[in-house]
């Protein structure tokens, strides 16, 4: 029997110092904490060309088959990655202790121990991945590509052992209106492209950020999406942060960006809803380090029966992450990106024995295991970006992660793109 606990939401902050790096499962989202533990089911490794497809249901089978004490359902917490022929991370968790929302001080940053002297590494170079957004951008002038997302690396390493916990706390409290997540990953999924220090060992990895963007949730009936695209770095100047955002809002490029998102979002989701509300106009959101343009997208199912994890894989990738058309924007990937992106740009959440759930893209977000992290950032292009400004984009996403670690002063060179 499994145990489920609805702690008050009051301790919903007792429940990020529970967390345990190499046992935990952690989401906390605007409206609630959850804290899963140990595995007592973990889902198969299926072979297949396409295995995401078969995991609605591959997934109610297994829910099935446990129970929580009390009669509560029973649910599945971990992350799916961006590449469909690839396993996604799920399991039933032995406990899952449910929170309100989290709310921690707005007390500086905890430094990670000794981070004084650390290499960094980016995967491309800055040069490079300007170069790549500039074929990609050639391809723009054939009709055929109409947006892709073409992410980068940073390779970092420290003279100590990372503090997932005091990273995770760091998270949360930069970005108490986004979506500050932990996930414990399998040994040697995802790595094709990282290969840590051996003094490393077994350590445990851990896929940890804090997303912005909610792919989407499921509450009985109902359904929200919450795609984010179109995006300007903040300024610690007010004037200058407010001229951005106005700039962004008004932006024909980020405008056009974020209108083929919604499109293709609206045609995914309007099948399984008897009615689909989308707003005629983007909102601005905002993060500690980005403005973003913002549609809130809601809906109510004509089948009960579709989960939370049926409607985020029918979504899943959305061109905020990947582009489109979906097949050439991967094509594009593949040619343009020397790393395996893993879980980056993938979903993170639960879904529930009734259906109920709440996945959130996986973006803001690094793999740890051990002194060694490697952080991701990606950079929407559409006709009309400028490569300079595409790196200039990614390197103001790298610095939540940043920020976290106690490194966001000053910006090392290799995130800027200095040459």
């Amino acid at each position: 029997m499994v145990n489920l606990e609805t702690v008050p939401a009051a301790w919903a902050s007792e429940l990020i110092d529970m967390y345990e790096a190499g046992s935990s499962f952690f989401l906390a989202s605007p409206q609630r904490t959850l804290l899963a533990k140990g595995e007592a089911a973990r889902l198969s490794v299926q072979g297949g060309a396409d295995r995401l497809k078969s995991l609605p249901q591959r997934v109610a089978e297994l829910l099935a088959r446990t129970q929580f004490s009390g009669g509560a359902p029973s649910v599945v917490v971990g992350a799916i990655p961006f590449d469909p022929v690839k396993p996604a991370e799920l399991i039933v968790p032995q406990t899952a202790r449910w929170a309100g929302k989290l709310q921690l001080g707005s007390e500086a940053a905890e430094r990670q121990p000794d981070t004084a002297d650390y290499k960094l590494r980016p995967v491309p170079e800055p040069e490079i991945y300007e170069h790549g957004v500039s074929r990609a951008l050639a391809r723009f002038q054939k009709g055929d590509l109409r947006k892709v997302v073409l992410g980068r690396t940073l390779h970092l390493t420290l003279p100590t052992k990372v503090d997932v916990n005091r990273l995770l706390r760091n998270l949360a409290r930069h970005n108490p209106h986004g979506y500050t997540f932990a996930v414990n990953l399998a040994p040697g999924e995802a790595r094709a492209a990282w290969t840590p220090d051996e003094s490393n060992g077994r350590e445990p990895r851990t896929l940890i950020g804090a997303s912005p963007e909610l792919l989407v949730t499921r509450t009985g009936g109902r359904l929200k999406a919450n795609p984010l695209a179109g995006s300007a770095p903040r300024s610690s100047d007010p004037v200058e942060d407010r001229r951005r955002a106005e700039a962004l809002l008004a932006s024909a490029k980020d405008r056009h960006e974020h209108a083929v998102v919604i499109e293709a979002v609206s045609d995914a989701l309007r099948p399984y809803c008897s009615r689909l509300d989308v707003p005629s106009e983007p909102s601005l959101v905002q993060t500690s380090t980005m403005w973003h343009l913002s549609t809130v997208v809601t809906g109510e199912l004509a089948d009960p029966w579709v989960s939370s994890l049926e409607l985020a894989l029918a979504l899943h990738p959305t061109p905020a992450i990947c582009g489109t058309p979906t097949d050439l924007a991967r094509e594009t990937i593949r040619e343009s990106e020397p790393f395996d992106r893993g879980f980056f740009t993938g979903a993170v959440g639960w879904c529930d024995a009734s259906g109920d759930g709440e996945w959130v893209v996986t973006i803001r977000c690094a793999e740890v295991e051990g002194r060694e992290l490697r952080l991701f950032a990606g950079a929407g292009i559409v006709e009309g970006s400028s490569p300079r400004a595409e790196l200039a984009e990614t390197s103001a996403k790298f610095r939540t992660l940043l920020q976290a670690m106690g490194l966001n002063q000053p910006q090392p060179a290799a995130v800027r793109g200095d040459k």
